[in-house]
């Protein structure tokens, strides 16, 4: 069995594994960036170490510093989590070419799957067909354009080596090819590290569907349950579920039978997650994500199965604990993301800032998997999810019912967050009759009135005399406590980090649209970097045009004007902070 454990990753999936690695007796090693200092993953470890920097590129997508950190902190593993290297071939090699175990699939595995071009010509190869699209790289826009004529609008431009919904654009048609393509570009070199995008055909009205499978060194493979992720924004999941709502139980063998096949067909080792969109009775293969997925405690809550602790035992030599015969689901399960976002009535605005107050619920069926605590900062350089909440019910109303409860009783302050629209998602007569898709919410669901405004709470918690402060020594980091008189104390943070300074309260904006009231000063409704600046002094342009692209986190964001008139004054440039409230760009 593995001795220690490196986590390189942040937030709730880092403090996941760091929990199944305790409750195994393993010992856990943190990463953080100068941002994390403090963050709840870092405070759970046993050890934590510094990779300094502040966006992902300079910290947890910092190959040879995390490389150091393994050989520095003696750890014989390392766990990658889901999002930056998780599906990176080069960082798994690297991870085991020098003799440390990589809790995954073997490199040459994510190498095939992990490329959503090879993994199709994969799948197609033992008879998993996929949706129409293409099987090599895109160079430019006109071949969006060309598959675009040959096989109809609308189509979707996908980041190769990406997930998530990021590096995605729809293009509707051949006039929105060539801004889609830059973008899409641009959000997965940020996302991911690479760029490479292809193209496939659009469905109008899918679900997507997707299977867990699980395989061992010794030849096992097995699918444990579906899960139903089509309540989704922007290509971003909200809510999923598990098993699939009204879904035919052929269809269900069928689609599990397939995913053990595209995972033998390379070699495949360790937890992952083939996807298929459903629709009209057939299902076409989307890709395989060669990794944990955010949404794999659903398929926790109805099998019992901890697929964190069987990928440990899978990775350190150890056969599969059960059978595809030994799985038994039992009623039903929901997971609600709750990222740090304000609905603002469908625009889904990035909402960084501290949380003063995170109080989440309890009860019988209920689980959180949270990142994040009271006092905590959610940053605008990295993923916006919180946390996950996941109930479990005797059947699908009561995990809905369950669920309801849940997030009404759910108590977070500081930041605007998702709940709001995912109640609205779970008391819809759509979403209970499983008539959703992945179009439903952006092009069914009326989000009108449907907001989130941050609560500040009143003032600093009261002082105390004794305070924990981490420091660093050469990069180490320790927590030690200190005694300060009390009417000092409010210049320690509790947990803080070695400066001693005193963490600054922020004021809670995160909504409002792209201007100020249909004024002239074209406002930002978020933190975040500019990318593009989009019109010229002097120019003249429509009330709706977007003037510039913002960068919030880990995804771009149209800035538009609420009044047509001439561009008077631009404000910003490109790689410019902003703050919300901001003015970008002055209209006359």
């Amino acid at each position: 069995m593995l001795k220690k454990v490196l986590i390189a990753n942040r937030g709730e999936i880092a403090v996941r594994v760091i929990r199944a690695c305790q409750e195994m007796g393993i010992a856990t090693v943190a990463v953080y960036s100068d941002l994390d200092r403090d963050a709840l993953h870092v405070r759970l470890a046993d050890e934590a170490y510094a990779l300094g920097g502040t966006t992902a590129a300079e910290s947890y997508l910092n190959t040879e510093i995390i490389l150091d950190v393994i050989e520095r902190s003696g750890a014989d593993a390392v766990h990658p989590g889901y999002g930056f290297f998780s599906e990176n071939t080069d960082f798994a090699r690297a991870i085991t070419e020098r003799g440390v175990t990589f809790i995954g699939p073997p490199p040459g595995a994510i190498e095939i799957m992990g490329d959503k071009v090879s993994s199709r010509i994969a799948a197609q190869a033992v008879g998993v067909n996929g949706v129409p699209g293409t099987t090599e790289f895109l160079n430019d826009a006109t071949e969006v354009v060309a598959f675009g004529e040959e096989f109809g609008w609308p189509v979707a431009i996908k980041a190769a080596y990406g997930g998530g919904g990021r590096g995605m654009r729809v293009v509707r048609e051949a006039s929105e090819a060539a801004e889609a393509f830059d973008s899409a570009q641009s959000e997965a070199l940020k996302g991911f590290g690479r760029d490479e995008c292809y193209v496939e055909r659009y469905l109008t009205w899918p679900r997507h569907i997707e299977m867990q499978i699980i395989a061992d060194t010794h030849g096992n493979c097995v699918w444990v349950a579906e899960r139903d992720c089509s309540a989704q924004r922007r290509h971003q999941k909200l809510i999923e579920e598990s098993p699939a709502p009204s879904f035919p139980a052929d269809i269900r063998q069928a689609m599990g039978d397939a995913a053990v096949k595209v995972a033998k067909a390379c070699g495949y080792v360790n937890a992952g997650t083939v996807e298929f969109l459903f629709q009209d009775g057939e299902f076409f293969f989307l890709e395989m994500n060669t990794r944990l997925q955010v949404e794999h405690p659903v398929t926790e809550m109805v099998s019992g199965i901890d697929l964190v602790a069987e990928q440990i035992r899978v990775a350190s030599g150890e056969p599969l604990s059960f059978t595809q015969d030994d799985i038994q689901l039992s009623g039903h399960a929901i997971e609600v993301r709750i990222n740090a976002e304000n609905p603002a009535e469908g625009k889904f605005l990035p909402s960084p800032g501290d949380i003063t107050t995170l109080v989440p619920p309890a009860g019988f069926g209920t689980r959180w998997d949270g990142g994040y605590e009271s006092g905590d900062t959610v940053s605008q350089y990295y993923d916006n999810l919180v946390g996950k909440l996941i109930c479990w019910g005797a059947d699908r109303p009561t995990a809905i019912s369950r669920t309801l409860r849940a997030l009404r009783e759910f108590r977070i302050e500081g930041i605007a967050t998702t709940i709001p629209a995912d109640i609205a998602i779970l008391e819809h007569s759509d979403f209970a009759e499983s008539k959703h898709s992945t179009k439903w919410v952006e092009d069914v669901l009326d989000l009108t009135g449907v907001s989130a405004t941050p609560i500040v709470a009143d003032g600093d918690a009261e002082a105390k005399v004794q305070r924990d402060v981490d420091v660093e020594v050469n990069g180490k980091r320790f927590s030690v406590k200190v005694f300060v008189p009390e009417s000092q104390a409010g210049a320690v943070v509790t947990s803080g980090g070695a400066s001693g300074a005193a963490r600054p309260r922020r004021s809670a904006g995160s909504g409002g649209a792209g201007a100020g009231g249909g004024s002239g000063a074209v406002t930002v409704p978020m933190q975040g970097t500019i990318v593009k600046v989009l019109v010229e002094v002097g120019q003249e342009i429509e009330a709706g045009a977007t003037v510039c692209v913002l960068e919030a986190m880990k995804m771009e964001n149209n800035i538009a004007a609420e009044k047509a008139g001439t561009v008077k004054e631009i404000k910003v440039a490109p790689g410019d902070s902003v703050g919300s409230g901001d003015v970008v760009v002055v209209i006359e």
